[in-house]
Order: structure tokens, then C-alpha cells, then sequence
């Protein structure tokens, strides 16, 4: 097969192969394969603790060698494994015959030998495919959510927070129903934005990530049959909540799958953490897609500028522009990647009776929607980086927006009970172009005391901003 990025269906494994360098050993075939056989792994050192006569406890040598076949895992393995499941034409049978195969490598001492070919019967020993599945994928989820997703969405919120701190006190003209309205500060408005998706990650980062190990239908059946008095249940959730073995770790206490395990289930977990997973990773792009489409609008007033690329082309045929490209491919991917994340967590909660397949193929698409959405983050990091602020046309704007004075004008006539002061206002500026002139004898006339009249006089559009830059310096740190 020609592996050529010109022939890849997908552009993420065509045009943009480079950006998914982070993602790609996480969730792709092999990252799959990787995980099951930890989990095999796994499960299999855990049998060996229980103190079964056919599973002894295992040497720390030989235990060492186990945990070395998932750590080590390569390319090359990934290939055996699939060259295997050519055969089978069952891709977890095929990683069971794998780590199978390894219990006979020829480097290994006479006793090892010994001790896999003891415990060979015992690799997937009363696991159905979809205890090995389902915890595979809890781990490439919770792998792609700190090792990619959640840092470069921190990058992107961090380099917003700078900016909304950088132009913290910057007077902007708001736009409400896209008309001239209140004037707020342009990293007030960032600053919401940041809020926003500070709340949404710590809402992504706190979902738990469910994993069964309970059989055929749930209920533990084989290996109750096999031995009846044994606490399945809680073998099982120690395997799946102790922390994952580190290097130097003790075996007694750390060495599980670090996830959170699901007591009650069918053949399969029920998915409903995944779905709740996908909404909270859609909600966040939905924010983003927001906030592209308005940095879009201040780039396109002229808010904003963006610092030229050498030998970049914004046009093949305008010379003169710098389009925001950036953040249209965020906006482009990030609609790409809810529209698989929605239909992902609408489907995969729904299997008929105890297990139907058609999570299956679904769930291999996981990957695909982080792709998109990582795209969208690194591309929106990118945009960011390169907007500069156009002092001159904000104050333009501002300068040409005397009507936004209403406001206050007739808040403060209100105040002082001035009779029809929404009414007055509303005569003087409601669709006409209003000049500093207009409201200043306007103001002379009114019957509030000279002080009032003096701060009224005194206020000019880009000063009638409220809190908004203490609200965005709020988000200092």
C-alpha cells in the first residue's frame, strides 16, 4: 500500500499528518493494540496475587518481562499482532496469541520459561473481548485527554488570558444586534471568553473515565464457575482503580489501570461517561466557535491587525490581503469534530439487549473528532499569536459613536426623576448621527444639579466603560 499523505482519505492523515504527531501513538490502530495488551498484562499479574494453585504469584523477574511487553511496545509488534489477527479475523484473540507468543522468546532464562508456560491458560482467563475493549479504550480517552487535549486547550486559554490582561484598559465600541452600543474595554470582552472555557475544562477534566471487567453480561458468570469463592467484584475494581505501575512502584498497591470502575453493566460498558465526555469536549468547541466568529468580526472592522508571514499570500489574485485563516480552520474544524462528537454520544449509550457491534466501528472514530478538535486549538493558538491591536480604528470608532452617551445621559435624568428622559434621548440619537455638540446642549438644558452636569459634559465614549477593565484585570493570574 502506497503510504503517501497525497493518497490518505482523511486530511488529518494527508495535509495535516504533521500536526497529529501527539495524537497519532495515542489513538490510532496501534495505540488500540497498545492498550490492550496492557490490559492483558494487567489482568494477568493480578490473577498471579490472588493465590491460585494454576496461577502462581510470578517473580519479580518475570513480572518485570511482562510489564516490559506493553512499556516496550513497538511498530513491529503492532505488525505481528495484526499479521496474527489475519488469521483469527479477531483482532483481541489475536493480541492474547501475541503476548502468548512472547512466553517463548528465546532470550528468556530457563526459569521464566517455566513460569509463562505455568501461567499460559491464564492470559484472558474469564474475559470476554469486551472487558479488554472497554478498558483500552478508558485509557486511550484518558491518554488523549491529558497528553493532548486538555494541554494545548490550556495554551490557548493562557494565551487569551494575556491578551485580555494586555488590553485590559483598551476602550472598544460593543456591538449589540451588530449596532453600535455601550462601549466595554477589548479584553473585557476576551476575558469573558476566558471564564467561559476555564469552566468548561475544569468540567472536562473532572469526568470520570468508567471501566468494567465483569464477564460475558455483567455478572461475573465464568469466573464464578471456575472459582466460586472468590470476591470477583472487588479483584475486578482493583485492577481497574489502582494506579497504573510506574517504574520503582511497588506491584502491591500500583499496579491497575487508574480508572473508575463500573459495577453494573451488559457485555459492554454502557458508554454513558464517554458520552458525557464528548458533550463536555463539543461544549468546549462550541465556545471556541463563538469566539472565532467574533474575533473575525474585530478583525474584519479593522479592531485588530495580524502580523504578516514572509511570503505568505493572503489572495492569488488580491494582493492586499492578510485574511484570518486561522481562525476560520478552527472554526471549520471544530464543526467537523462536534458533528462526530454529538453523534458519537448520541449513539453509543443505545445497544440493543445486552451487546450489539455497532459501537464497534464508532468508537474507532474517537480519535478523529480529537483530531479535528486539535487542529482547531493549535490553529486558534496560532491566530492569536498574531493579532495586534489597531489603537487608531478603535478610536475612530469611538469617536464617531456619540450616541452611545445616551445611556448614562438618561439613566442619570432618570435618577434625578427628570420626566421622559428615555423619551428625550431616544428623539435625539434613535437613527440619527449624533454629535459631542448634540448631547452637550442637550445636557445644559436639563434640571440636575451643575455637578451631575459637569461629569455628564465631562464623559466621552471611550471613558463610559464601567468595570470593564477591572473586571479583566480580575484574570490577572
Amino acid at each position: 500500500m502506497n503510504s503517501s499523505p497525497l493518497l490518505a482519505l482523511s486530511p488529518l492523515d494527508g495535509r495535516y499528518a504533521s500536526k497529529m504527531s501527539a495524537l497519532r501513538p495515542i489513538m490510532s490502530e496501534m495505540g488500540y493494540i497498545h492498550r490492550r495488551i496492557q490490559v492483558e498484562i494487567t489482568w494477568l499479574i493480578a490473577l498471579s496475587r490472588l493465590g491460585l494453585k494454576e496461577s502462581p504469584a510470578l517473580s519479580s523477574e518475570c513480572s518485570a518481562y511482562l510489564i516490559g511487553l506493553f512499556k516496550n511496545f513497538s511498530h513491529e509488534n503492532a505488525l505481528e499482532v495484526k499479521e496474527i489477527e489475519k488469521t483469527t479475523n479477531h483482532d483481541v484473540k489475536a493480541v492474547e496469541y501475541w503476548i502468548k507468543a512472547q512466553f517463548k522468546a528465546k532470550h528468556l532464562t530457563v526459569s521464566v520459561k517455566q513460569e509463562l508456560e505455568n501461567i499460559g491458560e491464564m492470559v484472558h482467563f474469564s474475559m470476554t473481548s469486551e472487558d479488554i475493549n472497554n478498558t483500552s479504550h478508558a485509557l486511550q480517552i484518558q491518554a488523549a485527554r491529558d497528553e493532548a487535549l486538555l494541554p494545548l486547550m490550556d495554551k490557548v486559554i493562557e494565551t487569551m488570558r494575556v491578551l485580555s490582561q494586555d488590553y485590559a484598559d483598551v476602550p472598544m465600541l460593543s456591538r449589540t444586534h451588530g449596532q453600535t452600543a455601550t462601549p466595554t474595554t477589548v479584553g473585557k470582552e476576551i476575558a469573558n471568553f476566558v471564564v467561559r472555557l476555564k469552566n468548561a475544562r475544569a468540567r472536562l477534566a473532572s469526568i470520570p473515565l468508567m471501566a468494567k471487567m465483569n464477564g460475558a453480561v455483567g455478572n461475573y458468570n465464568a469466573q464464578l464457575a471456575a472459582y466460586p469463592d472468590i470476591d470477583w467484584e472487588k479483584v475486578a475494581k482493583d485492577v481497574i482503580e489502582r494506579p497504573v505501575y510506574r517504574e520503582g512502584s511497588s506491584l502491591d498497591n500500583h499496579f491497575g489501570l487508574g480508572l473508575c470502575f463500573q459495577a453494573y453493566s451488559t457485555q459492554i460498558e454502557s458508554h454513558d461517561y464517554m458520552a458525557e465526555f464528548f458533550d463536555a469536549v463539543s461544549r468546549l468547541n462550541v465556545i471556541l466557535i463563538d469566539w472565532c466568529r467574533d474575533i473575525w468580526g474585530y478583525i474584519s472592522l479593522g479592531y485588530f491587525k495580524q502580523r504578516l508571514k514572509e511570503g505568505e499570500i493572503g489572495s492569488s489574485t488580491m494582493p492586499h490581503k492578510v485574511n484570518p485563516i486561522d481562525f476560520e480552520n478552527a472554526e471549520g474544524n471544530l464543526g467537523m469534530a462536534n458533528a462526530m462528537l454529538r453523534h458519537m454520544s448520541e449513539k453509543l449509550p443505545i445497544s440493543r439487549f445486552q451487546r450489539d457491534l455497532t459501537d464497534s466501528t464508532v468508537i474507532r472514530n474517537v480519535g478523529v473528532a480529537f483530531g479535528y478538535s486539535i487542529m482547531a486549538y493549535q490553529a486558534l493558538t496560532a491566530g492569536l499569536l498574531k493579532l495586534e491591536i489597531n489603537q487608531a480604528k478603535l478610536s475612530q470608532d469611538l469617536d464617531a459613536a456619540w450616541e452611545v452617551l445616551a445611556e448614562p445621559i438618561q439613566t442619570v435624568m432618570r435618577r434625578y426623576g427628570v420626566s421622559g428622559a428615555y423619551e428625550r434621548l431616544k428623539e435625539l440619537t434613535r437613527g440619527r448621527s449624533v454629535t459631542q455638540d448634540d448631547l452637550k446642549s442637550l445636557i445644559e438644558t436639563l434640571d440636575i444639579p451643575s455637578h451631575e452636569k459637569a461629569r455628564l459634559l465631562a464623559l466621552r465614549p471611550e471613558t463610559y466603560i464601567g468595570l470593564a477593565g477591572t473586571l479583566a484585570k480580575r484574570l490577572g493570574h
